[in-house]
């Protein structure tokens, strides 16, 4: 009798165990493979993680204490994940502290996920073909028209015809019934190629030739490029990427965000011989299976994509490329809140390679090349040395003072003029979306938030309604409060989409274009490349973005790059705010000034003399390094110490307080080395799905006593309770 061991489909930490099986029916089964099986009253779907014989399953049942069920189906006839996928899966669940079933469901793309929804997921993506059925048959001895006759001499001159394309069925039958023709499926791909624009084809520079010569060979494995914008990092990519490919390896490349996949993309098929697979989470559900199983097979060497592309099933990884390594995009924002820069280290086998590359890099990783933990390599210098833009810091408080109606200084006004002018181009950056960003009643005083999130709902005039910008949960613009019926709703706060409306005002001859998260989302993203497109292509003058539009892209004819407001974020309470507004400033002047014309920078801020605007300014790194290190080590933040939220979630809000506080009462007695557990607290963002959320921070040192602790005791305690339910960040830097 053959035994099976199964990880359902359910994610509760309480079920993150395999339960047992027997199988009986006439299909293969292998370990790595989905299964149908009976659990409690209702059949779910499963993943199979062993397989064993044993002689007598009554003998078993009798020393189990259980009786076991049979296998009601075998889902895949291959297994969906290789040994090495699988085994990162489960480092994954180790070091985050979650179930492995939760890990496999991100991993994997809908259509092969184990759980009930991926069996109504799209599956092959067939397209029906027709072909000669024998290349010698005398046409003559059946009885054709002269149209019949000259679709089967097309079908033969193109080997094979779109059935769709012939528009005449009664002659394709009629072919099909003299058997002169075959009809066949061929397997046809969702996701369709990207443009490509034109750019001059680019050679090494000397700097260039060195980074890749000691990245290929240091003994390091992991190496830092930090190199200044604008000084060709994804040169140095492609030249890694194509000797990777060549000795036979493959390669995963990583952006930040979703939108910039396309640039990417572009940017390598200019000089790229070898298919590329694009791999994100705007992809349709079709598309995420054609990819993943297209790269599976071995026929592709490069996977080009966002956060999700790390779990790409390619054979033979020789290299991992993280662009832009700064960026907190790079962190999984939900259970499991796994971060890339780990997973990539974890998935690294011997011989492959790990790049970290940034202008501004993440303190963490910065360090670690500092003490030779990671190979250091720098390019010091724009291509071609090109000076880096001229930065204007612009006091807006002053803009205040002369009761400016607008949020565009005259300085900046005069700077796009000149620009446009001169048949140059323009970026803008604002990073809040929106229009305004909250609505007030000026009678009760009410600030309207969202009923599943507690945050505030922003403004968008564009459809007329607030929206959550966490939950995307909406409603239409209130016109009488909910609360005391009055009409006197005040909008606060100023937003991108307000910008956009009084730079039209302002340049109604000059072509504007707005891209932020609105305009990039999966039913818009055409428009989106489209927009990008465009300005590529000198349409527009102007093109206003939030902070996707910072990165990683190269305009050659951008000669003016300004941030409409450098405070947003200030007020946030995250440890690493300081480093996402040097980092977002420093990006943003880099964009300019990229070709043979001198760029300038415009940054207008209510703090012109803080000193993380003056370094961003000056492109300081070094100074904003010192400076932050000293602040982390006197926080005590990472990376002096490593930080674990424990996330308490319920609908009822006395039981999570009493909870919460359980926990760490019972974590403080425990009087753990090197570790201070701070008091429980409500979130910034105080519900989730109209649950109570409370958060326990704990920093610690070198001290795995603590996660075991969590590991052994916290999450077996909360393994039996139904209301209240517990995630765990690890290495957490939001809350």
């Amino acid at each position: 009798m053959i035994l099976v061991s199964v990880l359902i489909e359910i994610k509760a930490n309480y079920l993150n165990r395999p339960f047992i099986y027997f199988y009986q029916l006439k299909k293969k089964i292998e370990i790595g493979v989905r299964v149908v099986v009976p659990f409690k009253k209702r059949t779910v779907i499963g993943y199979v993680i062993d397989i064993k014989e044993v002689k007598d399953i009554k003998n078993f049942e009798n020393l189990s204490g259980f009786k076991i069920s049979p296998v009601i189906d075998v889902i895949d006839v291959f297994p969906i994940l290789n040994k090495e996928l699988f085994s990162l899966a489960k480092e994954i669940s180790n070091y985050y502290l979650c179930s492995i079933i939760s890990v496999l469901q991100i991993m994997l793309p809908p259509s092969l996920r184990p759980n009930s929804s991926s069996l109504k997921a799209p599956k092959i993506h067939y397209k029906k073909y027709l072909l000669i059925n024998e290349d010698n048959i005398d046409i003559n001895k059946f009885n054709l028209t002269l149209k019949q006759i000259a679709i089967l001499n097309l079908i033969k001159e193109k080997k094979k015809i779109l059935k769709s394309c012939i528009k005449s069925n009664s002659i394709i039958k009629k072919l099909l019934q003299n058997n002169l023709i075959k009809e066949v499926n061929f397997e046809e791909k969702r996701l369709k190629n990207v443009f490509c624009y034109e750019k001059n084809k680019k050679k090494l520079t000397l700097d260039q030739q060195k980074a890749v010569f000691d990245i290929l060979n240091s003994k390091n494995k992991i190496s830092l490029l930090e190199g200044v914008t604008g000084s060709g990092k994804t040169e140095v990519y492609l030249s890694l990427s194509k000797k990777i490919i060549e000795s036979g390896k493959s390669v995963i490349i990583l952006v930040p965000e979703i939108f910039l996949t396309n640039a990417m993309v572009k940017y390598f098929k200019e000089s790229f011989n070898y298919e590329i697979a694009v791999f994100h989470s705007q992809l349709t559900s079709g598309e995420k299976y054609d990819e993943y199983r297209y790269i599976a097979s071995g026929k592709i060497k490069l996977v080009i994509g966002a956060r999700s592309a790390i779990f790409a099933p390619v054979l033979n990884l020789g290299l991992i490329i993280i662009d832009e390594e700064h960026s907190d995009n790079y962190k999984n924002n939900k259970s499991p809140f796994y971060d890339v820069h780990k997973v990539a280290l974890m998935r690294k086998n011997n011989d492959c390679l790990v790049v970290f590359g940034s202008a501004t890099p993440l303190l963490e990783t910065k360090i670690k090349a500092i003490k030779g933990i990671y190979n250091h390599v720098k390019l010091t210098k724009r291509i071609n040395n090109l000076p880096l833009p001229k930065t204007y810091i612009i006091d807006i408080q002053r803009l205040q003072q002369q009761k400016s109606l607008s949020i565009i200084s005259d300085f900046l006004y005069e700077k796009i003029k000149e620009k446009i002018s001169n048949k140059e181009q323009v970026i803008l950056l604002m990073n809040r979306r929106g229009f305004s960003t909250s609505i007030v009643c000026n009678e009760c005083h009410t600030f309207f938030k969202c009923p599943n999130c507690g945050i505030l709902l922003v403004f968008h005039k564009e459809k007329n309604f607030l929206k959550c910008h966490s939950c995307n949960f909406f409603r239409k613009m209130i016109v009488n409060c909910d609360y005391c019926n009055s009409k006197n709703i005040a909008k606060l706060g100023i937003g991108i989409e307000k910008v956009e409306q009084e730079l039209k005002k302002m340049f109604p001859n000059f072509s504007i274009a707005r891209l932020d998260g609105d305009v990039t989302e999966c039913k818009k993203s055409y428009l989106a490349n489209k927009t990008i497109e465009n300005f590529y292509n000198k349409k527009i003058d102007i093109l206003l973005g939030t902070q996707m539009i910072a990165k990683s892209y190269d305009f050659s004819n951008v000669t003016l790059a300004a941030i409409i407001l450098a405070d947003i974020g200030f007020s946030l309470q995250s440890f690493k705010k300081n480093e996402n507004i040097f980092t977002l400033i420093v990006q943003t002047i880099g964009r300019s000034g990229r070709a043979n014309k001198q760029g300038e920078a415009i940054i207008q801020t209510f703090s012109p003399d803080h000193y993380i605007i003056k370094q961003a300014c000056k492109q300081d790194y070094n100074a904003f390094f010192k400076n932050e290190m000293m602040e982390r080590k006197i926080n005590q933040y990472p990376p002096y110490v490593h930080i674990i939220v424990l996330i308490f979630k319920s609908k009822n809000k006395n039981i999570v307080d009493d909870m919460s506080k359980q926990i760490f009462n019972d974590l403080t007695e425990k009087k753990f080395k090197d570790t201070v557990i701070l008091n429980p607290i409500i979130p910034h963002m105080p519900l989730e799905n109209k649950k109570y959320l409370r958060k326990i921070v704990i920093k610690y040192k070198k001290n795995d006593d603590v996660k075991k602790y969590i590991k052994d005791n916290v999450m077996d305690f909360f393994a039996k309770k139904r209301s209240v339910f517990l995630s765990i960040d690890v290495d957490s830097f939001d809350f």
